[in-house]
C-alpha cells in the first residue's frame, strides 16, 4: 500500500539511528533521492575543514556576541554562503551537498551548516523551527537568521517574517522559538522536496518523500492525503482510495474534506468504466 522501496526503508532506519548526526542524515537523504554516488564522508570532511578554518581565525575571547560575529564573517564573507533568493524553490536548495558546493541555500539548510560550524568555536547553537522560515538561537536571547547573513532578530522582525509569509492571520507565539528535534527537521526537508516534486509532476520522487515522512511519523493526515493524491496520479486507484479514506478517518473535520470526497468520487467513476 505504501509504495515503499528498500532505499527509502534504509534511509528511515538511518534517520532513526542516534549514532548518526543531523548532517549525516541530511546527506543520506540527498544520496537516497537524487545523488546515488554521493560519498557522505567527503562532505563531512568539507564541513570539518571549514570548521577548522573558523577555529583558527578566532582569538581566545569567549564572548558569545563576538563569536557569533566571527561566525557570520567567516561563513558569509570568507566562505561566501548566501540565501538563494533568486531560485528559492529549486529543490536542490534542500540537499546539503548542493548547498555546500554552490554556497547557496534556503533557511533550513544554511541553518544546519551554521550550527555545525558554530560548534567549532564553542557556540551551542540550537535549531528553531519557526513557521515558514527556519532560524537558529543561542540560549534564549539571541535569535539568528542564517538566510540573512546571521542577522540578529527581535520580536518585530519575527512578526514581519510571519506577516510576509502568512499575511496578518498569524500572530507571533513564543513557542515558535522552541528548539526543533532532528526528526522534525528531516520531515520539514522531505516536505519541502515533496512540494517541489509535485509541482514539477515528478510523482515518483514525491511518493518517496511522503514515505520518508510517514516512516518517521506514522498516520500523519496531511501525508496520507498527499499519498492518496499522488497514487491517483500514478493511476494506482485502489491504493489511492484506501489512502484518501484513511485521511477522512483521521481528519473528519479538515477544511478540504469536500475536495477529498470529490476526488474519491472521481476515482471510483474512472475505476468503474
Amino acid at each position: 500500500m505504501n509504495n515503499f522501496d528498500p532505499f527509502i526503508e534504509e534511509w528511515i532506519a538511518y534517520a532513526k539511528n542516534p549514532r548518526y548526526s543531523l548532517v549525516e542524515k541530511c546527506l543520506k537523504l540527498a544520496q537516497t533521492l537524487e545523488f546515488p554516488s554521493l560519498v557522505l564522508t567527503e562532505y563531512i570532511q568539507k564541513l570539518d575543514s571549514m570548521g577548522k578554518g573558523l577555529q583558527a581565525s578566532i582569538s581566545d575571547v569567549k564572548n558569545p556576541t563576538y563569536l557569533v560575529s566571527m561566525l557570520n564573517e567567516y561563513m558569509f564573507e570568507t566562505l561566501g554562503f548566501e540565501g538563494n533568493s533568486d531560485d528559492y524553490y529549486n529543490p536542490r536548495n534542500n540537499f546539503l551537498n548542493t548547498v555546500i558546493d554552490t554556497k547557496k541555500g534556503i533557511p533550513i539548510t544554511l541553518s544546519i551548516i551554521y550550527i555545525y560550524l558554530g560548534r567549532y568555536i564553542g557556540l551551542d547553537l540550537r535549531p528553531v523551527g519557526f513557521p515558514g522560515h527556519f532560524l537558529v538561537k543561542y540560549s534564549e536571547e539571541m535569535i539568528l537568521d542564517p538566510f540573512n547573513r546571521g542577522a540578529l532578530l527581535d520580536i518585530e522582525d519575527l512578526e514581519a517574517i510571519l506577516g510576509n509569509i502568512y499575511g496578518d492571520g498569524v500572530q507571533f507565539n513564543p513557542e515558535y522559538l522552541n528548539e526543533i528535534e532532528d526528526e522534525k527537521i528531516l520531515i520539514r526537508i522531505a516536505r519541502n522536496l515533496k512540494n517541489s516534486y509535485m509541482q514539477s509532476f515528478n510523482y515518483k520522487s514525491a511518493m518517496h518523500c511522503i514515505n520518508m515522512v510517514l516512516g518517521l511519523t506514522a498516520d500523519e493526515p496531511e501525508e496520507i492525503r498527499d499519498r492518496g493524491i499522488v497514487q491517483s496520479r500514478l493511476l494506482q486507484n485502489d491504493l489511492a482510495l484506501r489512502s484518501l479514506e484513511r485521511y477522512l478517518e483521521l481528519a473528519p473535520e479538515a477544511d478540504d474534506v469536500d475536495y477529498v470526497l470529490e476526488l474519491i468520487r472521481n476515482i471510483k467513476e474512472k475505476s468503474s468504466r
